[in-house]
């Protein structure tokens, strides 16, 4: 289990034991307002997207972790890096993604910042990918923030097949290899 630590915030592999927080942040539609994810009902959908999620670790080595407080063990959210190959996404694909969901009682508390910054850190320095990505709905203000926060900077904006408005965020690794 790949393991950051924050000076609040503990990143780990997401597991089934994962499954109700999953479950809280894919039926919350506060939540799901930015995002295209239809809203889930059961565990058993839960479950489903950890099994993908788990599979992404095997099969790229890297997916989204879980994001537990330090000071309550409590399951919060999700964040990390993806490797995205089985889809495109503005005409793109085979780019590392790095994206976050929190549940609302934790959200303004600088949370998703320093979950994303470990992240980061992590993508840039330990696997040293060559560049990471992100996109955001360009409505999705907070979300923009934290991006550029970490230093991504909008390198052009899209629109969906819904026809919602998208940016996609993009920080180039300068560190010698």
């Amino acid at each position: 289990m790949i393991r950051l630590e924050t000076p609040r915030l503990l990143l780990r592999d997401i597991t089934l034991t994962d499954a109700p927080g999953i479950l809280a942040l894919d039926s919350n539609p506060d939540v799901l307002r930015y995002v295209p994810n239809r809203p889930i009902s059961t565990l058993a959908e839960a479950e489903i997207i950890i099994r993908y999620i788990r599979q992404q670790y095997e099969r790229n080595g890297i997916g989204r972790w879980a994001v537990v407080r330090q000071d309550t063990q409590e399951f919060i959210g999700w964040c990390g890096l993806k490797l995205v190959n089985d889809s495109e996404v503005n005409g793109r694909t085979n780019y590392y993604d790095i994206g976050y969901r929190l549940l609302p009682p934790h959200w303004g508390q600088g949370f998703a910042s320093e979950a994303a910054r470990a992240t980061l850190h992590y993508g840039l320095n330990v696997l040293q990918l060559p560049e990471i990505n992100a996109t955001v709905m360009l409505d999705n203000a907070a979300s923009r923030r934290v991006l550029e926060k970490l230093g991504l900077q909008l390198q052009e904006e899209f629109t969906e097949p819904d026809g919602s408005l998208w940016g996609w965020y993009g920080l180039e690794n300068y560190a010698p290899t």
